[in-house]
């Protein structure tokens, strides 16, 4: 009897009446904290430990990964609190509007860290050098602290009940209440993000038809030599005073052909390394569009469930999508790092560099001389 007893005494503590959706939802959305904590740091540290990538692209992806890190520390964890707690915020109205805020402040600062990696990129491979001029340490920690400073300006006013922050039941999370248009004013908040993101394409596309008029190929351009009695000199002649002279054309002095010849040399090495360098940006300019391409992809399906609550006044949307456009923006903090590691041959490079491995020569036995 004090056994059974004892039995359902614990069977009263277990949470049984937690449905299999919101066991579903608890599984996933730790899984995909795991994964964007986990890729987020390790990104971290393979930037911040290797010298090789202290440079703009990889100081600005950085900070975007840091804000990812800091949504999946702050908001996931209460965000799994209200699903154990059945779907209620289990702490005051001020905490809610506080997390409310960071998440908002971190979207927005994505959306712009983005938009401002788009615009360096196309300074990359449009204006090369001024970018490489320009583009220091100093200049991103600008970048990045503008980024900080306009997604605070977009995020605090609501704080103050300009917008309501309140906590949503059906998305499990306290963010913006999405009323019809008349009701609320979270409207220009909504258009502000997308005019962000519609930037960011834009400029992108600009810097697709800017490669691809430069990659049209232009007729060579030969520079002509200048000839008095069979010897060739000047800028075309290329060695071509040199073989006349040999072989008994030319009666004037020898023209310097070997020095033509080697600054010609040295013109094509610098012109090799640049190139090198710009099939470098080029491959980064991909990295970060894919990103781009994906938060616009992960964050779609949820901003048109907000435009739909906002311009339709008895919008009802089924709870399915509603949880499956919520927890895409959820995974999207988890992303970044994996297409970096995907698409970026250099961190690939770092982190096999970091890898511990043993070596696996076979050991030849001692040469013994008899």
């Amino acid at each position: 009897m004090a056994g059974r007893d004892l039995e359902k005494s614990n069977a009263s503590f277990l949470p049984t009446d937690i449905p299999t959706v919101s066991v579903a939802k608890l599984a996933s959305l730790g899984l995909i904290a795991c994964v964007s904590l986990a890729g987020n740091l390790l990104f971290a540290f393979i930037a911040l430990k290797d010298k090789s990538l202290r440079r703009a692209p990889y100081y600005l992806m950085l900070d975007l990964c840091l804000g990812d890190l800091i949504r999946s520390l702050l908001c996931f964890p209460l965000v799994l609190k209200s699903i154990s707690s059945g779907s209620q915020w289990s702490y005051s109205k001020w905490s809610c509007r506080m997390m409310a805020f960071g998440a908002v402040l971190l979207c927005f600062h994505a959306a712009f860290m983005l938009l401002s990696i788009s615009l360096t990129r196309y300074m990359a491979i449009a204006h090369h050098r001024f970018y490489c001029k320009r583009m220091t340490g100093w200049a991103c920690a600008i970048v990045i602290s503008m980024a900080w400073i306009l997604s605070t300006a977009m995020a605090l006013p609501p704080v103050f009940e300009l917008g309501t922050y309140k906590f949503i039941r059906e998305e499990e999370q306290c963010t913006f209440e999405h009323r019809y248009v008349k009701a609320n004013d979270s409207l220009g908040f909504l258009l502000m993000l997308l005019f962000i993101v519609g930037a960011t394409h834009f400029i992108y596309m600009k810097l697709l038809f800017f490669i691809y008029d430069h990659r049209k190929m232009k007729p060579a351009q030969l520079t002509p030599a200048i000839s008095q009695n069979w010897s060739f000199h000047g800028p075309g002649a290329a060695g071509q005073a040199a073989a006349n002279w040999i072989a008994g054309f030319g009666r004037g002095p020898t023209p310097p052909t070997l020095v033509g010849m080697r600054q010609s040399t040295q013109g094509h090495i610098k012109r090799l390394v640049v190139l090198e360098e710009f099939k470098q940006e080029k491959r980064l300019c991909k990295m970060f569009y894919v990103i781009t391409l994906l938060f616009l992809l992960f964050w779609a399906p949820y901003l048109l469930a907000c435009y739909l609550r906002i311009f339709l006044k008895s919008a009802s949307l089924p709870q399915g999508y509603l949880t499956v456009s919520v927890w895409l923006t959820f995974a999207q903090a988890g992303v970044n790092p994996i297409v970096c590691l995907l698409l970026n041959k250099e961190v690939r490079t770092s982190l096999r560099a970091f890898i511990p491995c043993k070596s696996t020569q076979t050991q030849r036995d001692p040469y013994i001389d008899t």
